[in-house]
């Protein structure tokens, strides 16, 4: 029997198969090149970056959890223009697809990075990160308001062409509504989920664990809601999905397929061992065979409910 199919398309993104890691736990891809070879995913996702040297929030930034790790890391980076200096040489070498998420403020911000960026070829698509504070609305988190992500996205969607997926938060009451102003503003695809807000507590100084109080809670622990939105948001819209959250072997990802991901993002589960994501393209691969599909397209959305 031949080998099963897995290429897939994320808007006019072409990829060899459907796994990618998730931004912010692979770096920009030279971090893990002793352990993974790059070029045999389908896409890697860059560090988000900012116009503007970000330091941070200050620490500690992470801690492990019952069934997954909390972060809040900040959105640390030095910025655009040590990005196309230090980092994009490296991304190039990677022999498979960049994306590149990125960060912002305002969306102009947005727009003025993507517009330096159009100008390198090797970048193959935007990932864009709309679940961080946003200053110029005071408090409020993008991807929590639906007309606020469609005025941003509407406005970012008119720097380029280059295929545009938009990343939600969780942190919603309803995720779908979100969604589809994605895809009303004309975004290619979005990804989901980010990570979910929790804390920590030292119960002998009675302190948060996290010097931001709070962060982001990824690993096993949320697969089971993730899951769950990108079933929800694959009902709801015609945009393909990159699902991720918990995602730690191929099973994990076969779920996210069969829920209704094109394509799945490896995150936690690279801090714990690098080689999860080229296992996790292995075993997709073997189950399609397992079970005699001919191509990954067949499974993307399969899930059934009568």
């Amino acid at each position: 029997m031949s080998k099963p199919n897995l290429k897939v398309a994320i808007g006019s993104l072409k990829l060899q198969n459907p796994v990618m890691v998730a931004s912010g736990t692979f770096g920009y891809g030279r971090e893990y090149a002793d352990y993974v070879d790059p070029a045999r995913l389908g896409a890697i996702v860059t560090k988000t970056i900012t116009k503007n040297r970000r330091e941070g929030n200050r620490p500690p930034r992470i801690c492990e959890t019952t069934g997954g790790m909390l972060n809040a890391i900040g959105l640390q980076n030095e910025g655009l223009e040590d990005f196309i200096r230090e980092k994009l040489p490296a991304c190039r070498a990677a022999g498979t697809k960049l994306i590149v998420s990125v960060g912002g403020e305002t969306s102009s911000e947005y727009g003025e990075i993507i517009e330096a960026l159009n100008a390198y070829p090797e970048v193959a698509a935007y990932e864009l990160n709309i679940s961080c504070p946003n200053i110029e609305y005071k408090d409020k988190i993008i991807s929590q308001d639906e007309e606020l992500t469609h005025r941003v996205v509407r406005d970012v969607r008119q720097k380029t062409d280059r295929t545009l997926i938009v990343k939600l938060s969780p942190n919603v009451s309803d995720i779908t509504r979100i969604a589809r102003a994605v895809q009303d503003a004309g975004a290619d695809a979005v990804s989901l989920v980010n990570t979910f807000l929790g804390m920590a507590v030292d119960v002998e100084t009675r302190r948060p664990v996290l010097g931001n109080i709070t962060g982001g809670l990824s690993g096993p622990a949320i697969k089971p809601m993730a899951l769950r939105m990108v079933w929800q948001v694959y009902n709801k819209i015609s945009l393909p999905i990159v699902g991720m959250g918990g995602i730690m072997n191929s099973r994990d990802a076969v779920e996210f397929l069969i829920a209704g991901a094109t394509a799945v993002a490896v995150g936690t589960a690279n801090f714990v061992d690098p080689r999860t994501p080229l296992e996790v393209v292995e075993g997709i691969a073997s189950y399609l065979s397992q079970h005699h599909y001919k191509d990954v397209k067949e499974l993307i959305g399969s899930l059934n409910v009568s």
